[in-house]
């Protein structure tokens, strides 16, 4: 048995195994929803799901004719989702605490990741959903780029940003505050100056939540889709974007893995990239 939770607290579940798969997926809506490279989800028996509390404060999103997101209406942190038609619950891998008694088996939808998202492991990979899972895949219409602009917007398409210039750094964060407020195995946040950043649109939709013994540590989300949204930090002069939100290319990469004392224990660092037990030095 696995206990789910959110950032807030505010969703308590408890899924039993045993856990059939687990995937990584490169889609665009889940970098949407999660606001980083790829989302990471487990499927087990859905007659091993239930609800301990916060049933209520979940919302739901309607992101394709087959496909609903579900995410905390507090923090927006991605929940579970039961499908009793095909018997199964999936739900996100990095809610879950502790060992899972299963480890990423593929990457689906590679062929979507972003260009900024490297795959370093040698797991299996497909270009969309794999062989003999009977779902049609979605397209999302491309966004032309602009010269020193970078955009970005929410699954629902209601908030849409823009970014001027270059980033200043670019970071892949295993913390478990991260990791529980993208119900992601990490974040991948770019860092901009404050001034370089505005809101395109929707800004109405945004729903900010500050975890509360954190000093800087918070979630921006649209609170019609649940998709992780820049977060301006004034008292640092930074507007922190998840790099997933981006529609087009910010030109840069993830420079180092930091936190990576706290990473999920079923997920395995590779690939040549710095890391650091914590924040890195100066």
């Amino acid at each position: 048995m696995a206990h789910g939770r959110c950032l807030c607290g505010a969703l308590n579940y408890e899924l039993d195994g045993p856990f059939t798969a687990m995937v990584h997926c490169h889609c665009s809506m889940c970098r949407k929803q999660h606001g980083t490279g790829f989302a990471t989800f487990v499927v087990a028996p859905v007659a091993g799901f239930r609800w301990i509390s916060g049933e209520d404060r979940l919302r739901r999103y309607q992101s394709s004719p087959n496909g609903v997101r579900s995410f905390c209406g507090v923090c927006g942190s991605a929940g579970p989702t039961t499908m009793a038609e095909l018997g199964i619950a999936v739900a996100p891998a990095a809610s879950l605490d502790g060992e899972l008694g299963i480890t990423p088996q593929s990457h689906i939808f590679a062929a979507s990741r972003a260009r900024w998202d490297a795959i370093t492991d040698d797991l299996p990979q497909f270009d969309a959903y794999p062989p003999g899972f009977a779902a049609q895949a979605v397209s999302r219409p491309a966004v032309t780029p602009r010269a020193g602009i970078t955009e970005g917007s929410c699954l629902c398409g209601e908030v849409g940003h823009e970014i001027a210039g270059a980033p200043l750094r670019m970071m892949n964060c295993h913390c478990s505050r991260c990791r529980l407020g993208r119900a992601a195995a990490h974040a991948t946040n770019v860092f901009y100056r404050l001034d370089a950043f505005r809101w395109l649109r929707g800004e109405a939709l945004v729903t900010e939540y500050k975890v509360p013994d954190a000093r800087f540590h918070g979630v921006e989300f649209c609170s019609r889709c649940g998709s992780k949204l820049p977060r301006p930090s004034p008292e640092r002069g930074v507007v922190v974007v998840p790099a997933g939100s981006l529609d087009t290319d910010p030109g840069i990469s993830a420079q180092a893995h930091i936190f990576v004392a706290d990473k999920a224990p079923w997920f395995e660092i590779t690939g040549p990239l710095p890391r650091f037990p914590a924040m890195p030095p100066a």
